[in-house]
């Protein structure tokens, strides 16, 4: 049904800043209209057999495929990325739905005949309700995948409150989702801020919320949620470091250091934020990275050979520059300054950055930057690394670039992050692995995608049966 607001939104295209869409703000009985909505075809829907609630999700799937060219179109125009890192995000969108229509597999129970003489004993796993989720800006079509498709699939009604500053390609999606055949009332979209999260978080009919954001709020919604009474699963922000060994190939490592750090204008929650060159690879990997950054081409991300769109909004792009002229202030070396790049006039861009002689105490190695400003430490050791890394709250991602075995083995088994990567600059779990987290940036026990996603939206039940 149609939003009942008066109050609308803009939506605007952050390489130019020109108004492309508008959204509804929706109101209080908008959102209590796509929760009765939702709570009143769950109690049909989840009679639905797995192997048939599956199919609406092929086919929205093959509908996703046919209309991959126009979605990619819609998030490069409302997020600002490459269309090339947009079509990524659709595989990767794609992907989720795919790994969720195995889910008469993956929900399967178990069972043990004779438990005692004439007793046997199995559990089954059940939906739960009414599920919503509040994604991100940064990937608006594939982040609401790692959860939607798995809980439809188990059995569960869900709704969507799409970034009111990215909401028309998870709009789009769920136009192909009723061409698909979903029934009313199984998929719902509200649009808004702040006051309609709270509305969902605190409505007793609804089961769960999965949450991606930043960590300060991540918290926030996690206890309000919790405290409610509902299952949480909370993605908060990142400082993902990137440990570079003297053995490590460099061209190679090189390239990768510079798509995870500038990818998507830095605005991925897997995107390298620091380099710690071990010992004599400091010179190699920063002379490397620098001068591959200088020819780095930014502007608008539908014109052919843009490499590097804008920040989301004017907003960002200040947040961004305060922090490149804190890191001078603290006395970093500014090696590549971003600020005022070419090809940027007229939207919110933000050039790559590069700093030199961090500390680790500093703002910069330190706090989550959201943009395309990399740091380069230092460290004596591999140890000194690890030690390093551990000090900082945050336990999204941390890489290592390496030919020795031995150093990746230690790495990966005692560094405190939820993705490892061992010569991946972006460790981004496929859709078949659960999404990690660990420390401040996640608060929860499960988390998106996979195996963890079927078993937040489905409670187990064990039964014990004798017949006389």
């Amino acid at each position: 049904m149609e939003s009942s607001t008066s109050d609308w939104i803009d939506v605007t295209n952050p390489a130019n800043g020109e108004v492309i869409a508008r959204a509804p703000s929706s109101t209080g009985n908008d959102v209590d209209d796509a929760i009765s909505a939702a709570e009143s075809t769950f109690n049909s829907w989840r009679l639905v057999p797995a192997v048939d609630r599956t199919q609406v999700l092929f086919r929205l799937k093959a509908l996703m495929e046919e209309h991959v060219e126009d979605l990619s179109a819609a998030i490069t125009a409302e997020n600002g990325k490459t269309l090339d890192e947009s079509r990524g995000e659709m595989r990767r969108t794609i992907e989720n739905v795919e790994v969720a229509i195995g889910v008469p597999s993956l929900m399967m129970g178990s069972n043990l005949e004779n438990v005692s003489t004439g007793i046997d004993e199995y559990a089954v796993r059940q939906p739960l309700g009414v599920f919503g989720m509040v994604p991100p800006f940064n990937f608006p079509a594939m982040v609401p995948m790692w959860f939607m498709p798995y809980a439809i699939a188990c059995g569960n009604t869900y709704i969507i409150k799409p970034s009111e500053q990215t909401p028309l390609s998870q709009a789009r999606i769920a136009e192909l989702a009723v061409e698909s055949g979903f029934p009313p009332g199984v998929l719902n979209i509200v649009h808004g801020g702040r006051s309609v999260s709270e509305a969902l978080l605190d409505d007793p009919r609804i089961a769960g919320i999965s949450f991606v954001g930043s960590s300060s709020v991540a918290l926030e919604v996690y206890r309000r949620g919790t405290a409610a009474g509902k299952r949480m699963q909370c993605q908060g922000g990142a400082k993902n470091y990137l440990v570079v060994m003297p053995d490590a190939s460099m061209e190679e490592t090189v390239d990768n250091v510079l798509g995870s750090a500038f990818g998507a204008a830095g605005q991925r929650c897997l995107a390298g934020s620091v380099v710690v060159a071990v010992g004599e690879a400091h010179e190699a990997v920063t002379n490397g990275v620098v001068e591959a950054a200088k020819s780095v081409k930014v502007g608008d991300g539908t014109r052919p050979g843009t490499e590097m769109g804008p920040v989301i909004s004017a907003a960002s792009r200040d947040r961004v520059t305060n922090y490149i002229e804190q890191g001078v202030e603290e006395g970093a070396t500014l090696l590549l300054d971003g600020r005022n790049p070419d090809g940027g006039d007229s939207g919110y861009f933000v050039g790559p950055t590069i700093f030199d002689d961090v500390d680790p105490s500093m703002t910069i190695a330190r706090e989550e930057i959201f943009g395309p400003v990399l740091s380069v430490m230092r460290a004596g050791s591999l140890d000194e690394a690890i030690e390093t890394i551990d000090q900082v709250p945050y336990g999204n991602m941390a890489s290592i670039f390496t030919s020795s075995g031995r150093d990746a083995r230690e790495f990966s088994s005692r560094v405190r992050a939820g993705n490892v990567g061992v010569n991946i600059g972006v460790a981004a779990p496929m859709a078949f692995f659960h999404f990690g987290g660990m420390k401040e940036s996640f608060y929860g026990d499960l988390h998106g995608q996979a195996r963890d996603a079927i078993n937040f939206f489905t409670e187990e039940k064990i039964i014990v049966e004798r017949w006389f």
